[in-house]
């Protein structure tokens, strides 16, 4: 249980387990797999916390009606309920299972007419939910730290929250603010300074990538293997660097204020954790920051098998050290004749088949109705 605010504690044997959802991204009738691939998650790999790094709901198309119908919301009123509806997918299995959980805004979360506060809300309705940032006001309600301590207090581990989502008055979005990198530098300090003048260790969420992430990358040849295409270039995962899947261009924020220098300066981030891009899965080291990007888990959207969510696994004992496992809907469902027709069924990029199948289906049983009621009128 959560006590002292957003306090956690590691178990007497001191492990500590973290499990990240990126972008579970549905709506208020959401895909069966996704919510399917979930519970086994937190049934087998049994997380002491979870953390939904952003794009939550599918959050500006909420109000949309069919399979290929896309719209935007405008009635704000009408759309907290569609957020609420939606949340209970993903948060109340948690909740029923006593786990404490938090989260951060993605794109999405923020691009429609209710504002981050009063989404908070709809988090804060229950009550394994962190209490996140309720009292400062300098950094956006998603910005915050969750310590995790022994029994006895002591202060063994650090997570950061940082928003990363937003827009203003020019619409701009996917940037890291300068007062979120302040925040991140006071709160670094002062970890610091009760730990006995040492960094905490720690692990920094955000939803979208920085833009040094593309540091792990190298040029490639046009349509080369493990290549993805950016703009008129092509890239891909520099294999002295990092090890993963590269499935489509890095899509990283912006960060004016240097939040990537003050990482690297300040020395207790031990891996900035992000998600955004549906079909990238890596873990890697640029210039001596860890950067691990984790694929999507919705089935509303694109992802490719790479589907899934990922672990972090602590120990009191060794704080500085972690280990991380990502496990894909394959992993945790399997790949057993219902589990692949699960997939198929509602992973977005079958949808028009699916629909192109059903129809062409119907057809065919419309007009083997209408033969046979020839057949019998002749008679």
């Amino acid at each position: 249980m959560a006590t002292n605010g957003n306090t956690l504690f590691f178990p007497p044997d001191g492990s500590f387990r973290i499990l990240q959802v990126s972008d579970p991204q549905d709506m208020v009738w959401p895909r069966r797999a996704m919510l399917k691939m979930l519970d086994r998650a937190y049934d087998t790999l049994r997380p002491d916390l979870v953390l939904f790094t952003g794009d939550n709901t599918l959050g500006n198309h909420l109000h949309d009606i069919g399979p290929f119908r896309v719209g935007t919301v405008n009635d704000p009123s009408a759309t907290l309920e569609k957020l609420r509806r939606s949340l209970r997918h993903i948060l109340r299995p948690v909740e029923d299972r006593g786990i404490p959980f938090a989260m951060i805004y993605g794109n999405h979360d923020d691009m429609n007419d209710v504002s981050k506060e009063a989404q908070f809300a709809l988090y804060r309705e229950y009550r394994m939910c962190l209490p996140m940032n309720e009292n400062d006001s300098a950094v956006d309600c998603d910005t915050y730290s969750i310590p995790i301590r022994t029994r006895d207090g002591a202060l063994r581990f650090n997570v950061y929250m940082l928003d990363s989502a937003w827009n203003d008055e020019t619409g701009q979005y996917w940037r890291v603010k300068p007062e979120t990198v302040a925040w991140y530098e006071r709160t670094a300090a002062a970890l610091k300074e009760e730990n006995g003048g040492s960094p905490v260790p720690s692990l920094l969420f955000l939803h979208v990538p920085l833009p040094d992430t593309k540091r792990l990358l190298v040029p490639a040849e046009p349509n080369a293997p493990g290549a993805v295409r950016d703009g008129d270039a092509w890239y891909r995962l520099d294999p002295e660097k990092a090890t993963g899947i590269l499935g489509e261009a890095i899509s990283a924020g912006e960060d004016p204020a240097g939040l990537f220098d003050a990482i690297r300066r300040i020395g207790d981030v031990r891996a900035v954790v992000s998600g955004h891009d549906h079909l990238n899965c890596f873990d890697g080291d640029a210039d001596g920051v860890r950067m691990i990007q984790s694929g999507a888990a919705s089935f509303r959207c694109y992802g490719g098998r790479a589907r899934g969510v990922r672990v972090f696994d602590l120990n009191a004992n060794d704080p500085a050290r972690f280990d991380t496992q990502y496990y894909s809907y394959w992993d945790l469902c399997g790949d057993g004749l219902l589990s692949k027709t699960r997939y198929l069924w509602d992973a977005d990029e079958w949808t028009a088949k699916k629909y192109t199948a059903l129809g062409a289906a119907a057809l065919t049983g419309a007009a083997g109705a209408a033969a046979l009621a020839i057949r019998k009128h002749r008679r």
